[in-house]
């Protein structure tokens, strides 16, 4: 037997027949030793030291296991097998030094814990120095609004697309949330537009006295809203009118959707079907409404495809949209509409995958016909 495992075994020993109280001891002492002492010690000394770090941590009492994190959690160097168990406890008081402090805890510890364990282990894991992506965007999806309100504060978190989107939706009605969120200097600018269409008064009073150099950018943002809901308002058909409004209070909800669009197609309710296809596709409602009744279909297979909408609801809008002088071949509900279409508009339906390029289309906001 090497000197390793030879130590080891000692060590096993040591633990079965010692008392509750000498193995506290023991790793009070073994912390002690290696807090001093760490500058020194080779990858496989601490990989040693570090395996019997974690030995001795299931043996001890909870209230040793927090004082051992709280002494390890700050360290640069500390031995990584024993941080994960600590940052992995179910006691928030073992856990939280480490989730909170560890600079050295890995990602994927923190995506686990964020994932399985309590509120107060992501209230504490939402507290670190900084946090990627990837642990924002379970802590904004699974958190409670404590935990979405921490995040949302901390400088150092990064944010996803998605997860902008999240907390945007989750500061409705939270205005303490919604002025966090609207004070992020990362805030992508379409969502801080969302966000400032459904904030309240004093959260825009706030945003403005907080950040006076986008005192202009809100002004203009509530001008602009209130000037389009007027338009709308006047030139819109009541019908139009009526479907604007729910469609938008759907998006803001984030209730809209494919499935949403579906059920609006299949209860032939066109104008709700327009204007959910504009809101998704951020497009013009007389766009979508003018090329709804063209001859052609190709805009609706392009913008659909876009969208990312299935086959099965971007037949069910085409079928509604033949009531409304939609080119009746179109009603086919087999695959074979797309021979329909020029070979390159074929080639996009069946090839488009970059965003970007999909958007390029109806940017020309023309029929699309071959």
């Amino acid at each position: 037997m090497n000197a390793p495992l030879t130590f080891i075994h000692e060590i096993d020993n040591a633990i079965a027949h010692s008392s509750g109280d000498r193995r506290a001891q023991m790793i009070r002492h073994l912390t002690d030793l290696y807090l001093v002492d760490s500058d020194t010690y080779s990858d496989d000394e601490i990989a040693l030291i570090d395996d019997v770090f974690v030995r001795l941590v299931v043996t001890i009492e909870e209230s040793s296991r927090a004082l051992l994190a709280s002494r390890l959690g700050p360290m640069s160097k500390a031995p990584p097998m024993i941080l994960r168990a600590l940052a992995c406890d179910d006691a928030i008081d073992v856990a939280s030094s480490v989730l909170i402090q560890s600079e050295s805890l890995d990602d994927l510890t923190v995506i686990e814990c964020a994932k399985t364990k309590s509120q107060e282990h992501l209230l504490a894991i939402s507290r670190r120095k900084t946090l990627g992506e990837a642990v924002t965007d379970v802590l904004v999806e699974r958190g409670d609004q404590q935990v979405v309100l921490s995040t949302a504060q901390n400088a150092g978190a990064k944010f996803s697309n998605n997860g902008f989107i999240i907390l945007v939706k989750r500061s409705n009605a939270d205005d303490r949330l919604a002025t966090c969120v609207g004070s992020r200097p990362d805030i992508p600018p379409q969502l801080f537009r969302q966000l400032l269409e459904a904030a309240s008064e004093s959260v825009r009073s706030k945003l403005e006295a907080e950040s006076p150099h986008t005192k202009r950018d809100i002004d203009r943002v509530v001008t602009d809203v209130t000037t389009r809901i007027r338009t709308q308002a006047t030139v819109q058909s009541p019908e139009y009118a009526a479907a604007q409004v729910l469609v938008e209070s759907l998006s803001r909800s984030g209730q809209l959707n494919a499935a949403k669009l579906e059920a609006f197609a299949k209860a032939d309710r066109f104008e709700e079907t327009v204007v959910a296809l504009a809101v998704m596709s951020d497009m013009s409602t007389n766009v979508v409404e003018r090329n709804l009744n063209d001859e052609y279909a190709e805009f609706l297979l392009i913008l659909a495809k876009a969208i990312d909408l299935s086959w099965a609801t971007t037949r069910t809008i085409l079928t509604l949209g033949a009531r409304n002088h939609l080119c009746a071949a179109f009603k086919t509900t087999d695959r074979s509409t797309n021979s329909r279409l020029s070979p390159d508009t074929r080639a996009l339906w069946n090839h488009m995958t970059d965003v970007k390029a999909r958007r390029s289309f109806w940017l020309l906001q023309r029929p699309l016909c071959s």
